[in-house]
């Protein structure tokens, strides 16, 4: 099965299957800081183009007004469900419609922020972009939000150089041990 439908059953049945909790969090969020539920945000692609990606708010509205683009674990900024979102990824929920609309794919290296294409090499920035952004990838798979960002760079080199069905599978199998950990403890 190509990737790209692969992709596509994965992120048709992940919806049917979390619809409740996820209008759940939708419903927490706006009771918690009101609206907007969800947080758009610019970031880039296959290829480095742009796309709108999606995910629950878990930050005070103009929260990006307010600091910078890279958050810390105690960051004033997040609210009480936001913690949780993020805490249990539940914030990332939403991006399975990205999925759907070909913007990512549910794993390749984590969509960067436009502007933090300054941060990168022209040579890595182009290796990272010639895959599609995921919803989860290998960093997050070996350091969920622990990876330092030369860890994070390696992994994401390191996938988008030597990435195949097998390995999506075993990065989706890796991610699901690290939430299921992460709750548990």
């Amino acid at each position: 099965m190509p990737k790209r439908a692969f992709d596509v059953v994965l992120a048709l049945l992940a919806l049917l299957l979390l619809a409740l909790p996820m209008l759940a969090a939708a419903l927490a969020v706006w009771l918690d800081s009101g609206s907007p539920v969800l947080f758009t945000q610019w970031r880039a692609g296959l290829g480095g183009r742009p796309f709108r990606l999606y995910k629950f708010r878990s930050m005070v509205r103009d929260a990006a007004s307010l600091g910078p683009y890279r958050t810390g674990r105690d960051d004033a900024r997040i609210t009480r469900v936001g913690r949780w979102l993020r805490r249990s990824s539940v914030d990332e929920l939403p991006q399975l419609f990205n999925v759907l609309r070909g913007d990512m794919s549910l794993v390749g290296p984590r969509p960067d922020v436009l502007a933090q294409q300054a941060d990168y090499r022209a040579e890595d920035w182009a290796l990272r972009c010639s895959v599609r952004p995921g919803i989860t990838g290998l960093a997050q798979a070996l350091y969920r939000s622990r990876a330092t960002p030369q860890q994070r760079l390696a992994a994401d080199l390191d996938y988008a150089r030597h990435h195949g069905m097998l390995r999506d599978l075993r990065i989706l199998a890796m991610t699901f041990r690290q939430l299921t950990q992460k709750s548990a403890n």
